[in-house]
């Protein structure tokens, strides 16, 4: 597309570069990452108790496709 504008960093706004697409540098990439690994970024719902996390991982919520 001629004259479109070249996408931005979505961390710092600086020119997303081919090689870190989306992202500008490294740097950017990295500080995303941790943001999702450091709960810096949640997606909305409700917050789900470790007790809950667990039984679901274990198959006792009874929630595996069996009404």
């Amino acid at each position: 597309m001629a004259g479109s504008k070249p996408p931005k960093c979505p961390v710092c706004g600086r020119g997303a570069t081919k090689e870190f697409t989306p992202f500008c540098s490294a740097g950017c990439k990295d500080r995303d990452l941790l943001q999702w690994l450091g709960d810096g970024y949640k997606i909305p719902g409700p917050a789900v108790s470790p007790d809950e996390l667990a039984d679901h991982f274990t198959g006792e919520s009874g929630r595996d496709g069996e009404d």
